[in-house]
């Protein structure tokens, strides 16, 4: 690649990152660091109507949570802000006025009332009217509407003079294609007689996005521009304000990634509360609405597991290899290698990729989200060799972090509730009298290792003709309370001589 690579993600600050924004962001990244490249951040706030207050800061916040840091962006500076389109303003009015004086755009003074009855009229096609189509504002229409198209330059004048409310509007050519090549998808062509003249600049001097991201994407000297495929549709006018701004030769390359699907398409900021699962990267506190939404981060997800499982929404190496390191996918992450076809969205296999990832991690790695995650239930961690230990034993078992609660807690306070009732049907007085001998054996026992607990306990059991798989399950949830958790004498081990003894007197009397 000749130049230097410079790729962008440029979130409007209205909500929840999705998970297909995550994605998106993450493939920029990779790409970016791939080919020793910048990564910036760049927040699109030019529609004031839809700012949601703290979304920014959450954007970010998910970002470092995912580990995709920019090199550039509000929070990191650089040498290409501002950072926030709302602070660069005044400089799209420019390159607005320049395609009106050019000819390529023209002031648009419709009233929000003039342009409702302009979407309802019919639309004539050939000899027939059709009714229930929304008339578009482009070729066809745009010499009946109150614009400098239709209007004099003197009556066009009179009205910018006098401060009448107006849009730019770039004006959109009739019949001719425009083409790109996609690095995903090849060839695209559009034929510009089916495009609206889009609004460039708004009556409050603020661009759309139409106009600001080619701008900025110029201006911040962006070599490739990758979104979502749903920005396809807005690709001819972005081509013809390159070709009428900066040209074609400066455009960077584009890429659009196909959508991440659900149980019944598109996969949407609403469907995790329908079908159980998280779609935002984190937690999301609506402030308008006070609704607050589950994220990856809260259910447990490891940060790990989550970019990895996003990169292979929509991406492979080619290879069988699922699993892999950031590290990896840099040296792995290829364009060529990105489908055009969506990619849907598996929950069950999400949380797999969650599974392998924690049974890799080694215990230090998970000590601090395991220690959390059990003072928040109430339970005091204050040996943190012994949560080691803790860790080691359980988290090949552990699905989500918040398995870990589950499947350790037994380790750090008495269980309040035993299941009597997978015990009761086969609890007889020789299983009795065995667990009462085993309370003595083991108050007598000089060692207390895993190893040695179990052969004590066979011993026990051979000496009153007791099938040891028949005591094994009596005994787990004497100490654990179900039917879970890792070996039951190493969780023995684990709680020490005093403890064990004790739990098994006390389930001794609850059995009876």
């Amino acid at each position: 690649m000749s130049k230097k690579v410079r790729v962008r993600f440029a979130p409007s600050p209205t909500g929840g990152l999705h998970l297909g924004g995550v994605r998106t962001v993450l493939y920029n990244y990779l790409f970016a660091k791939k080919h020793g490249g910048d990564f910036i951040v760049r927040i699109e706030d030019t529609d004031q109507n839809r700012y949601v207050a703290g979304a920014e800061e959450y954007i970010f916040d998910t970002l470092k949570w995912c580990g995709l840091e920019p090199d550039e962006s509000v929070q990191h500076g650089g040498a290409f802000g501002p950072y926030r389109q709302s602070e660069r303003k005044e400089s799209y009015r420019q390159y607005a006025e320049q395609l009106v004086k050019e000819g390529y755009a023209y002031y648009a003074f419709d009233t929000p009332e003039e342009l409702e009855k302009m979407r309802q009229t019919p639309i004539a096609t050939g000899n027939k009217t059709e009714h229930g189509h929304t008339q578009q504002y482009d070729h066809s229409i745009r010499m009946k509407m109150r614009n400098s198209l239709a209007l004099t330059t003197a009556e066009t004048q009179k009205m910018l003079a006098e401060g009448t409310k107006h849009v730019i509007r770039i004006k959109v050519p009739e019949k001719e294609t425009v083409s790109f090549t996609d690095m995903i998808r090849g060839e695209v062509s559009f034929d510009t007689s089916t495009v609206d003249d889009k609004v460039l600049l708004k009556a409050d001097g603020m661009p759309t996005y139409h106009l600001a991201v080619v701008v900025d994407d110029f201006l911040m000297k962006i070599s490739h521009a990758f979104r979502g495929e749903e920005w396809l549709p807005s690709a001819p006018v972005h081509i013809l304000l390159w070709k009428y701004l900066f040209g074609l030769e400066n455009m960077p390359q584009w890429a659009h990634f196909p959508l991440i699907l659900g149980p019944n398409g598109k996969l949407s900021k609403r469907d995790g509360a329908k079908y159980g699962f998280p779609v935002f990267a984190m937690r999301w506190n609506d402030p308008k609405t006070g609704e607050l939404t589950e994220g990856f981060k809260e259910k447990g997800f490891l940060p790990e597991a989550f970019i990895n499982l996003l990169a292979l929404l929509g991406w492979n190496d080619g290879t069988e290899q699922e699993i892999f390191s950031k590290k990896e996918l840099i040296e792995k992450f290829s364009m060529d290698r990105v489908h055009s076809a969506g990619a849907k969205f598996d929950y069950e296999k999400a949380k797999w990729f969650n599974h392998e990832w924690i049974k890799r991690f080694e215990v230090s790695n998970l000590r601090f989200e395991v220690g959390e995650l059990l003072k928040q239930d109430g339970f005091v961690v204050s040996n943190e060799a012994f949560l080691d230990k803790v860790i080691a034993l359980v988290k090949d078992r552990c699905v989500l972090l918040t398995d870990f609660v589950q499947q350790s807690s037994f380790f750090f306070k008495t269980p309040e509730v035993l299941d009597i009732d997978a015990i009761k049907p086969k609890w007889n007085e020789a299983k009795q009298l065995f667990f009462a001998e085993l309370i003595r054996n083991y108050e007598l026992s000089s060692g207390w290792d895993a190893h040695t607990l179990e052969n004590n306990f066979k011993e026990i059991a051979a000496v009153n003709d007791l099938k040891p798989g028949e005591l094994m399950l009596p005994f787990r949830i004497m100490l654990v309370g179900g039917k879970f958790g890792p070996g039951v004498f190493d969780i023995a081990e684990m709680l020490g001589k005093e403890e064990t003894i004790k739990r098994i007197t006390m389930a001794i009397k609850v059995f009876q």
